[in-house]
């Protein structure tokens, strides 16, 4: 099963357009740098948009810039535009009632998926867009 890379691409589309400042970045112009199709661009920077994270400038010159700042916007604000659901989706088909472990399963790991997703979100909420571009400035990080 391949992992989703939603979330992924919106932090490296805010962190451009946070590298950038005011400047608006066209979708192609950001798909050159995630090195990924325009259109997975455009539906990801809807997504940002209708989060309030990002604004759209139409017309000769225009593109995409941050709706505030980026030290405003957390990694818990990106992850809630791009993946509103949880981190557990359970199955796609109900277990076997007469199983000892198929009839309570779903509501053990239930009750772990909030432990975790409370946990991620709490970690998430404390870094910002501004820190991971302050992390990819980094010399450090070569």
């Amino acid at each position: 099963m391949a992992a989703n890379t939603r979330f992924t691409v919106a932090v490296h589309i805010l962190t451009l357009l946070a590298n950038e400042q005011d400047r608006p970045l066209t979708s192609d112009y950001i798909a050159g740098s995630v090195n990924t199709n325009p259109v997975v661009i455009r539906r990801i920077l809807a997504l940002l948009g209708k989060a309030g994270l990002v604004s759209a400038i139409e017309g000769a010159g225009g593109g995409s810039t941050l709706a505030r700042s980026a030290a405003c916007i957390t990694l818990a604000d990106v992850r809630g535009a791009v993946e509103p659901g949880g981190l557990y989706a359970g199955t796609r088909s109900d277990p076997n009632p007469l199983c000892p472990v198929g009839r309570r399963l779903q509501s053990v790991l239930k009750e772990y998926m909030q432990q975790f997703e409370k946990a991620l979100k709490k970690q998430m909420t404390a870094v910002t867009i501004a820190d991971v571009l302050k992390g990819v400035r980094s010399p450090a990080r070569q």
